[in-house]
């Protein structure tokens, strides 16, 4: 985009109204629901409005607390419900069977072959089945009774786990599943049980122990048949997360949201009564109501309103920009850095808006922060006017709640002017003091209002005390960010300028130590000028800092800086040292660019010169060649001409200060005179046409001036011997 295009587009009357259009329609979509829009009525205060008679039945919503708390413990009676799988007993039983046929088998084969090699037992250790060879041997031997001890020894097994399952075992054991009761599901019907009645795993394996340690067995045997059992115990009653969910929302959904009605024609509130707990149910119940009474049309005519509310609020500021802070207006940049202000603090309301918890979350909409930074980047006085129209955005979308908004008013003003004149970054934090005064103030005195409980109005405070906290917080690293994204020159960015120890003045101090003494006089007169007319004064001084940094590329190029007294324009034409001089003016600004100052800064480079005319080469150039040879036009400056107070009074600092300086024996009368006479000159030759500068301001100018140079150049007595002192000779008295 070409520079022209960015002008045109910065400025674009089509682009500041689409702004305004966006910036409006975002907000009235943040609005609440149509129930919500009429005034908040805190509990406490009195109806002051005419009886309130219900149009229409409707039913009356519990109070919040009471809903949630009834929603929760309707939860909480849920029992947790298991399924009882009655097939994976039998499946485990049948597994036991075909085992034991297998396991037969392969004690056969392996006692044939002598030999484990073909035996890899998943479960089952070497030892235990070692026993049950050892018993299948013996039960060979005795031909009589073949098979007899396996078959029982299997029965008896068999039975015992067949036991287990008859009341059934768990997958979850009591600490797991968090309650004494549970639900077991046959098919549609749900049996309560006590958990104590029911096995887990590990405690069905136990009891399977005990049953068999207690048999006539051998020790070894009793072993191997434990631990060979123990592997087919399943659970046969199974914890079902779907299906307790299932219970638990249709619980939650069986809790009513209502706890009564109100009927047609009946009094909701009469007038002069003190709202109620009870009343203030009933009164959001009626605006509930009332909103889902509103068809599609009243829900458009609706959203009209509410754009047109926030339609007029903007335009107040508008107007105020366009009357008083024209510049602002003028500049698109500036106006959508204003508008993300205001979306911010409307999002974030429009979020606390949407979170249902028992805490005043209200004081988590960070005002204060949007008020701190308009004032640092523009003024207190677009920084107060812009939180009058922010809380009263914010208090209509937290549905016209005027305690919340004469609260925030209160807050952030005062954080508007602790930043009204900051000098340094950490003066922000100087805020969280003001910020929590004005919250805490504004909660005490609403709280004895309304009669709120003292844990109420300390539970506020607390959240008050984070507002206060986070916002200067907040405030500081949303600075930065707007600073470097828009390329905004802050009262903070130019106190950081005026640090000596920046690489550009400190250069200048090193290779151009006349420019930079000059420079420095000139931040004094230009911040004590700007001050008399209610200029920027520190944006005036930082300017006449860097308005000569040209002169570090060539400072020889320049008289105050030629310490040896050579003038190397003796040995030049004049229009050489004509375009030595300028080119300063075009190295400066380069310089400029390259240290990334800011555009406010950068616009003193040329304009302290405008397009005034290198008189004395000029002069020079017209004694040699003859004044008709000689075009005016190439001894002067390119310009362009000061645009503003800031700029115009560094012109005139620049040209008084030199003037001045040069002047021998100077007293008050010829200081005076010679500002009179340069102001006067700057004037006719049409310097200042293009800044907002008026003959009044010039007075205050010119009295700031004289007050400052005359001092600096006043009458000194002369010490004895000071002549002998200037000259460097040792003779004093004579004596020597």
């Amino acid at each position: 985009m070409s520079e022209r295009k960015k002008l045109k587009f910065k400025s674009s009357l089509r682009v500041k109204v689409l702004i305004g259009l966006i910036v409006v329609l975002l907000i009235a979509l943040m609005f609440p629901k149509g129930e919500s829009i009429e005034s908040e009525i805190p509990v406490g205060s009195i109806w002051i409005h005419d009886d309130l008679i219900a149009p229409f039945s409707f039913p009356i919503l519990k109070d919040p607390d009471i809903y949630k708390a009834e929603v929760k413990a309707a939860a909480e009676s849920v029992y947790p419900v298991f399924v009882r799988q009655d097939d994976e007993s039998e499946r485990s039983l049948d597994s036991l069977q075909s085992y034991n046929a297998f396991l037969l088998k392969m004690i056969d084969s392996v006692m044939a072959t002598d030999t484990l090699q073909d035996f890899n037992p998943t479960f089952l250790s070497s030892s235990s089945f070692n026993t049950f060879k050892h018993l299948r041997r013996q039960e060979k031997n005795l031909i009589a009774n073949r098979q007899v001890n396996f078959k029982r020894i299997f029965s008896i097994l068999k039975n015992a786990i067949s036991d287990l399952y008859v009341n059934g075992i768990v997958n979850e054991d009591s600490s797991q599943v968090g309650r004494d009761s549970i639900a077991i599901r046959t098919g549609n019907v749900d049996k309560i049980s006590n958990l104590s009645s029911l096995l887990a795993v590990y405690d069905a394996q136990i009891q399977l122990s005990d049953e068999i340690s207690a048999m006539n067995f051998d020790n070894e045997l009793k072993q191997a048949l434990i631990e060979y059992g123990s592997h087919f115990i399943f659970p046969n009653i199974i914890f079902s997360r779907k299906l307790t969910d299932e219970e638990v929302d249709q619980a939650k959904s069986n809790v009513s949201k209502y706890s009564g009605i109100v009927n047609e024609n009946e009094r909701i509130i009469a007038k002069h009564d003190r709202v109620t707990n009870e009343d203030k149910l009933k009164i959001d119940s009626y605006r509930l109501a009332k909103g889902e009474e509103v068809g599609g049309g009243g829900s458009l005519l609706q959203f009209l309103g509410k754009f047109l509310h926030i339609a007029f609020l903007i335009t107040l500021l508008t107007i105020y920009l366009f009357l008083f802070r024209k510049k602002i207006f003028f500049d698109n940049q500036k106006i959508l850095l204003i508008s993300i202000n205001f979306l911010f603090i409307a999002f974030i309301t429009f979020l606390i808006n949407h979170i249902t918890v028992n805490a005043p979350v209200q004081f988590l909409i960070f005002i204060p922060v949007a008020s701190m930074l308009l004032t640092i980047i523009f003024d207190s006085r677009v920084g107060f006017y812009c939180t009058v129209i922010i809380v009263l955005i914010a208090g209509a979308i937290r549905g016209n709640d005027y305690t919340f908004t004469a609260m925030n008013l209160f807050a952030g003003a005062l954080s508007v002017y602790t930043v009204r004149d900051i000098k340094n970054r950490s003066q922000i934090f100087r805020s969280f003091l003001f910020i929590l005064i004005g919250y805490l103030v504004t909660i005490f005195a609403f709280g004895l209002e309304r009669f709120a409980s003292i844990e109420n109005i300390l539970i506020e405070s607390a959240f008050a005390g984070s507002n206060a906290l986070i916002s200067p917080v907040l405030t500081y690293g949303l600075l930065i960010f707007f600073e470097r994204f828009f390329k905004i020159t802050t009262d903070l960015t130019l106190l950081e300028l005026s640090n000596f120890d920046r690489p550009l003045l400190k250069e200048l101090a090193r290779r151009a130590p006349g420019t930079f003494n000059h420079s420095m006089t000139m931040g004094t007169l230009a911040e004590a000028a700007a001050e008399s007319i209610l200029a920027n004064p520190l944006l005036a001084r930082v300017g006449a800092y860097y308005h000569d940094i040209g002169k570090t590329i060539t400072p020889q190029n320049f008289v105050e800086n030629q310490l040896n007294n050579q003038n190397i324009h003796e040995n030049l034409t004049p229009e050489e040292s004509v375009s030595l001089i300028v080119k300063h003016v075009r190295e400066g600004i380069a310089l400029a660019e390259e240290n990334n100052l800011p555009r406010e800064i950068i616009d003193f480079i040329p304009m302290h010169h405008g397009t005034t005319t290198i008189s004395y080469f000029y002069d020079k150039a017209k004694k040699m060649y003859g004044e008709e040879k000689v075009n005016v036009e190439d001894y002067k400056y390119p310009g362009p001409k000061p645009n503003t107070k800031e700029t115009a009074i560094v012109m005139l600092a620049d040209s008084c200060e030199s003037a001045v300086r040069s002047i021998e024996d100077a007293d008050p009368v010829k200081v005076e005179n010679m500002i009179e006479k340069i102001i006067q000159s700057r004037v006719e030759d049409n310097q200042l046409d293009n800044s907002p500068i008026t003959f009044s301001d010039l007075n205050k100018i010119k009295e700031a001036f004289i007050g400052i140079l005359v001092g600096q150049h006043h009458r000194r007595i002369r010490y004895p011997q000071q002549d002998e002192m200037e000259k460097g000779t040792d003779e004093t008295n004579g004596d020597k």
